[in-house]
């Protein structure tokens, strides 16, 4: 046997190779995880929100579980950035709290990558007698002359 042969055939098959993780996959996971929280409203800013609403209508628009999510990912590392809708009533600071943990375990445990840091901006709060078509009456409220 040959001196490479030997060094591949004792290393672990876990090290045998790399293994690339895009955005997209780290954004799904910290979008899936922070929606599982019961006082998330929704993911994304306003007028995030609102072509996402469009986007849904058209054919093969996507379903928007990266929005309002921005990651960056490393070789090791990711961090993620998360603009967060909660219901009227939530105790902000908890949910924030809450949607941390989930996500960065969640991250963690499906990429093995070390989240280093989750960053919630809480864009507004959803009050129960909102509309949920809220693109629909945004749009509506607005004249262009």
């Amino acid at each position: 046997m040959t001196e490479t042969t030997q060094r591949r055939d004792t290393a672990p098959p876990e090290a045998r190779g790399s293994t690339a993780i895009a955005d997209t996959v780290v954004a799904k996971i910290a979008g899936m995880a922070a929606r599982e929280i019961p006082e998330v409203h929704n993911l994304g800013g306003g007028m995030t929100r609102a072509f996402g609403a469009v986007r849904q209508r058209v054919p093969g628009g996507g379903g928007g579980v990266t929005q309002g999510v921005k990651v960056e990912v490393g070789e090791r590392q990711a961090a993620i950035d998360l603009d967060v809708v909660v219901e009227y009533g939530a105790a902000i600071a908890d949910t924030a709290a809450d949607i941390r943990t989930n996500v960065v375990n969640a991250v963690e445990r499906m990429t093995g990558l070390e989240v280093i840091e989750v960053n919630i901006a809480v864009d507004d709060v959803h009050l129960p007698d909102e509309e949920e078509e809220e693109g629909e009456s945004e749009q509506e409220g607005r004249r262009v002359a």
